[in-house]
């Protein structure tokens, strides 16, 4: 294949553009008709054959431009060739030729075989800049550059000295394009390892912390989190070939061949579709954590049966209705607003709020429903009605509870955390998109 070519769809795909094999030919026969020649047409055919949705488009567009343009730089970055007296020292470096006689060409040509040697497109982190650098010095041969002014300057006179000024300038030129060299080679080989650590630190950083510049990057995040739970949980399962033998069902089918058992059925796991009851503190210390914990879980829709949620401060109210009836985005940010709901935004208040859940929406429990409670249980020393939950717990399949505080807060001060305990089906510390991602694999889990 085409090594120009073979190395720009490995800086595609390590930005995150998906090329196959199929679309790897189709490249390579519409460079065979473009050329390199005209950028431009060479630009529309690679992107007509590799690149499929918007997102991959405009990642194209930025690896097209960093990969196409380095060379360029390169040869416009070194000195013209000029005349110039000899290097007045014997046995000078190949740098030192080159510049004393300005052959750029040649210093291109060095610099793209050092930059091969030095391996740079295996740069996958900003931490290994320093590395590289140091590298690619040593395969250009910068310390021998380095003896050779040291070298010009000590032996005096005016020619030695006047080389030596030049060659300092070349060579201060020289390190400023190297370091711009790697970071535009880091920019175009490690922007999706980049990402990855990005999206690694915000799956653990507190719910809480993020401000309104981050929502837009964390709902990106959540979405792609969804899809994957989708693709994990909503396929069809595939016949099982090993397991627990399925005795009527081999029997049931060996009647066809007179009671034979020629085709041998097991048992296999079956999907649980959970139907959930969502109840949620929306009070300010807990209000983000809900609103992801909400997108994730109406996103799922294909995977859960039905859903049906609550929102609680001083009194508890159900909200399935604003799910149902607009879409989920805006669904959220009436949530958020809570017009038109209502709710009493005073002193938090658990056990009213299960008594409420209990004399108005009893109906809503069953054993197949999971309860899921988010919320911190800082009850404001009301009575926290444990009675009422094991009632709820006891009527229901599960009930899962959700703490954003970690458990040893839990109990301490107004926190009715361990008084609630006895109650839980499980409880565990819930702040972060790592710690939903971890419940809802749970909820979704095949039993």
């Amino acid at each position: 294949m085409d090594q120009i070519l073979e190395n720009f769809i490995t800086t595609l795909r390590r930005s995150g553009v998906r090329v196959s094999v199929a679309e790897t030919m189709d490249a390579l026969r519409a460079v065979e008709l473009s050329g390199y020649a005209d950028r431009q047409l060479l630009k529309d055919f690679l992107s007509a054959s590799l690149a499929k949705s918007l997102p991959e488009k405009e990642m194209f567009d930025i690896c097209f431009s960093h990969f196409f343009t380095i060379d360029d730089i390169v040869r416009e970055d070194f000195p013209a060739e000029y005349n110039a007296t000899p290097p007045a020292v014997q046995e000078a470096a190949f740098l030192t030729q080159a510049f004393l006689a300005g052959d750029g060409g040649g210093l291109t040509i060095a610099f793209n075989e050092a930059a091969g040697r030095a391996d740079i497109g295996s740069i996958q982190s900003p931490t290994q800049k320093g590395l590289y650098t140091q590298r690619f010095f040593q395969e250009l041969g910068m310390e021998t550059l380095n003896r050779d002014i040291q070298r010009l300057s000590e032996e005096g006179g005016q020619e030695a000295l006047a080389q030596a000024r030049l060659l300092e300038i070349m060579r201060n030129n020289l390190i400023e394009m190297v370091r711009n060299f790697i970071q535009r080679k880091l920019d175009l080989y490690a922007r999706q390892r980049v990402n990855e650590l990005s999206e690694g630190y915000m799956r653990n950083i507190h719910l809480s912390s993020f401000d309104t510049r981050d929502l837009a990057r964390i709902h990106m995040l959540v979405q792609k989190m969804v899809k994957q739970l989708k693709d994990r949980y909503s396929r069809r399962q595939k016949a099982a070939r090993r397991g627990r033998l399925d005795f009527k069902k081999t029997l049931r089918q060996s009647l066809t061949y007179g009671g034979i058992p020629f085709d041998i059925h097991w048992k296999s796991k079956k999907m649980d579709r959970p139907e959930i009851v969502a109840i949620c503190d929306v009070s300010r210390s807990v209000s983000n954590i809900v609103r992801f914990f909400l997108l994730i879980l109406y996103s799922l829709n294909e995977a859960i049966s039905r859903i049906r949620s609550f929102i609680f401060c001083s009194n508890l109210v159900e909200v399935s209705h604003l799910f149902e009836t607009y879409p989920l985005q805006e669904a959220l940010a009436r949530l958020k607003s809570g017009a038109g709901l209502p709710i009493l935004m005073n002193r938090t208040d658990y056990g009213s709020s299960f008594c409420d859940l209990m004399d108005q929406y009893a109906d809503s429990l069953s054993k197949s429903t999971t309860v899921i409670i988010l919320g911190d249980a800082r009850n404001n020393y009301w009575n926290p009605r444990t009675e009422v939950l094991r009632t709820i717990s006891e009527r229901c399949r599960r009930l899962i509870w959700l703490n954003p505080e970690t458990p040893s807060m839990w109990g301490s001060g107004d926190s009715e955390m361990r008084a609630y305990l006895p109650c839980c089906t499980m409880a565990r510390e819930c702040s972060t998109l790592r710690h939903l991602e971890k419940v809802v694999e749970y909820l979704l889990r095949v039993h």
